[in-house]
């Protein structure tokens, strides 16, 4: 069993330096392994491992293990600036999404547009058929949870995050935990007990992003534009929603969300603070 204490002596080891998985294993006394499921355990759970495997299908290959520095994850001065932009900013409404899809190649994005009254009717089948290509894990940017409960006919977000965990798809959520969204966050996190397992996290933090990383592979990033200003220059609502497929863009915005989530306090805290407040 992957115990508290195992998590740090693996960390620790592997920050001083790189480290096969031979050597976490003899130095945390197991079979390789299982030094090998904690590895891709600490990965999926905190981001901040990472691996790379030599002469991979050869009797010979060698899985390295090494720290995924969070304070390098830029690889242009495009996207330091936009990292920036991202760490200041905590509404929506302080950062757009197409700041970063103008910067991907085509062919690795694409962009869907409507225009409804009511973001529920828009948002529902895009964020349903998104979630559902995941194989392993989500991680998403909320503000408060507010889309769980977005439904169509009998069917609700929240239901299909339910069989997501249920197919075994771990659930990693950074948003606000405030009296305001109390609610969606604690309907969210009785998936846990529902399985009897700790297949969902939240962790309280305010940024700008509406967004949802799925494996590693893609994400989707969602941008509403206002009717506003005294010409009325846009005089519908406009939902967009970007997706990119673009490796490097993906990682980096992966570890932007390990860098905040691991930074944030647990949600749990937070909640029990929260229900002393209301119940007074």
């Amino acid at each position: 069993m992957l115990t508290k204490e195992f998590i740090r002596e693996i960390q620790n080891f592997v920050a001083s330096k790189p480290r096969s998985v031979q050597e976490i294993a003899q130095h945390i006394k197991k079979n390789w392994r299982t030094a090998d499921r904690y590895i891709d355990q600490i990965i999926a759970d905190y981001g901040t491992l990472a691996t790379r495997t030599f002469r991979e299908g050869t009797r010979g290959a060698l899985k390295i293990v090494y720290w995924a520095t969070p304070d390098k994850m830029s690889h242009s001065v495009f996207q330091e600036q936009l990292e920036k932009e991202i760490l200041r900013a905590r509404w929506k409404e302080d950062f757009s999404a197409f700041d970063i899809y103008q910067y991907i190649a085509k062919g690795k994005k694409s962009l869907s547009i409507q225009t409804d009254a009511s973001e529920e009717r828009v948002a529902f089948n895009q964020i349903t058929k998104f979630y559902e290509k995941a194989e392993k894990q989500l991680l998403i940017f909320s503000g408060n949870l507010t889309f769980l409960n977005f439904r169509q006919g009998k069917k609700s977000v929240f239901d299909t995050l339910d069989g997501l965990v249920k197919k075994g798809i771990t659930i990693k959520v950074l948003c606000r935990v405030d009296l305001n969204g109390k609610e969606n966050i604690e309907r969210l996190l009785s998936l846990n007990m529902k399985y009897g397992r700790n297949a969902v996290e939240v962790r309280h933090r305010f940024h700008p992003l509406r967004a949802t990383i799925i494996d590693k592979q893609c994400f989707d990033i969602k941008e509403i534009k206002e009717p506003t200003g005294r010409l009325r220059e846009l005089d519908k609502r406009l939902f967009i929603f970007y997706n990119i497929r673009e490796g490097e863009w993906v990682e980096w915005l992966t570890r932007i969300f390990w860098k905040l989530f691991n930074a944030s306090i647990d949600a749990q805290i937070r909640l029990e603070q929260l229900n002393m407040i209301s119940t007074k």
